[in-house]
């Protein structure tokens, strides 16, 4: 089943404690695409670069059978950049950088070929351009997921609220979700969320794992504890990918397919943060996929007795 996936495939230059990196292939379309193409060979892409964005990390993206044709390139424009520096702790960082370029006045185009997908994935973008994408499509797909930031909430607050209001599921991280809930309790905010719009909210806490709520449902993903982590970019885009990707695979959108799509999101994500941006992502086996999800799987599988 077709997978549409909406967002920045962008340039990253990252700095952590354990390295840096000049300017890389970054973005949150590109990792979604990257992890979702692991489960899915129909991955459509939507996205804009410049015409400095090289040819080759476009065929990086097509060796993964990632449809390229909805990749805009505006030959006289600069791709979109971002730099940044992690602290030690990983868990918070500096932005040094952000240019904007051909993103600030990117519009959605979906190729006619794109028309017809069962599953979209809308990265972090404008809320405006989330639902033109939306509006966009003929038909609506069976299941619509976004991700967002507290930088739209910050300056765009109600044209978020009637994005979300059309989707099914919103993946935000816990900061997010407690600031646009307004709830310090994660499982408040989610309900408070809920009554927005979308039926299932995920709630990434980064090494801490994610949280999926539906109605009375819940489902927490642990976090694999990792040896060596050298760069957290991208790992929640990462995460959607893989997600999105399982469940376009599996066709099942039920709450419990989606517990397993949760573990499998966070096995991608887990392999994202091993090296500096999308390297760790390119070239892995199945086995090394299904492997790693059995970790996940080992982490919270427990035979109890029950004390009477």
């Amino acid at each position: 089943m077709s997978l549409t996936v909406v967002g920045s495939v962008a340039f990253d230059a990252i700095e952590t404690p354990f390295g840096k990196t000049d300017k890389i292939i970054g973005g949150a379309a590109t990792y979604i695409s990257l992890a979702s193409s692991y489960f899915t060979k129909d991955v459509n892409l939507v996205a804009v670069v410049g015409g400095d964005f090289p040819k080759s990390d476009i065929q990086l993206l097509q060796d993964h059978s990632v449809n390229t044709e909805g990749l805009q390139i505006k030959e006289d424009e600069k791709s979109f950049f971002w730099s940044g520096k992690y602290h030690y702790d990983l868990n918070s960082r500096d932005t040094l950088v952000t240019e904007l370029n051909v993103l600030e006045h990117f519009d959605p185009i979906i190729p006619d070929s794109y028309q017809g997908c069962e599953f979209l994935m809308l990265g972090n973008l404008s809320p405006q351009v989330q639902k033109l994408t939306i509006e966009r499509l003929k038909e609506r797909p069976k299941l619509i997921v976004m991700d967002t930031m507290n930088f739209w909430m910050d300056i765009a607050l109600e044209p978020l609220k009637e994005t979300i209001a059309m989707v099914d599921v919103l993946c935000i991280n816990d900061e997010e979700a407690r600031q646009l809930s307004g709830e310090h309790s994660l499982a408040k905010a989610a309900k408070v969320i809920s009554a927005m719009g979308p039926k299932y909210v995920i709630i990434k806490k980064g090494e801490h794992g994610a949280l999926l709520v539906s109605g009375n449902e819940l489902f927490y993903a642990p976090a694999l504890p990792l040896e060596d982590v050298y760069d957290p970019t991208g790992a929640g885009d990462t995460f959607a990918g893989g997600f999105i990707g399982y469940l376009a695979q599996t066709k099942d959108i039920s709450f419990d397919n989606m517990k397993r799509a949760l573990i499998y999101g966070s096995a991608m994500a887990s392999f994202c943060v091993q090296k500096f941006g999308t390297e760790q992502l390119v070239g892995l086996e199945h086995s090394e996929i299904q492997e790693r999800a059995q970790k996940f799987i080992d982490l919270v599988q427990v035979e109890i007795e029950l004390v009477s």
